[in-house]
């Protein structure tokens, strides 16, 4: 079983920056692909971005490409996804989450393991 933390979460006004953090337990971090996804009030989970297990490919939702960046640090068991030029609309409860058995995944139903969450409010 894998336990997958986030933190990093905030409110901040638009156009600022966060860096959000997931640690993971178990000594198999760089086996598994990983992803962030954002949910907010009243709407579905989404893809935000992800990284492949081998060559740290990176994948990222249109709506996000060009400010947020995905990264991971296989020795330290961390997966990050740095926000930049945050917008009211990023809002939203963020998850990590974790696949076993894919190079890389972009949907939600291919994950094996997701964290609790962190919230992220950006003002406007």
């Amino acid at each position: 079983q894998v336990q997958l933390v986030e933190s990093g979460g905030g409110l901040v006004q638009a156009g600022a920056s966060l860096r959000l953090s997931c640690a993971t337990s178990g000594r198999t971090f760089s086996t598994y692909a990983m992803g962030w996804f954002r949910q907010a009030p009243g709407k579905e989970r989404e893809f935000v971005a992800a990284i492949s297990r081998s060559e740290g490919r990176t994948y990222y939702a249109d709506s996000v490409k060009g400010r947020f960046t995905i990264s991971r640090d296989n020795a330290k068991n961390t997966v990050y996804l740095q926000m930049n030029s945050l917008k009211p609309e990023d809002t939203a409860v963020y998850y990590c989450a974790a696949d076993r058995y894919r190079d890389y995944a972009l949907l939600t139903y291919q994950y094996d393991y997701w964290g609790q969450g962190t919230q992220v409010t950006v003002s406007s």
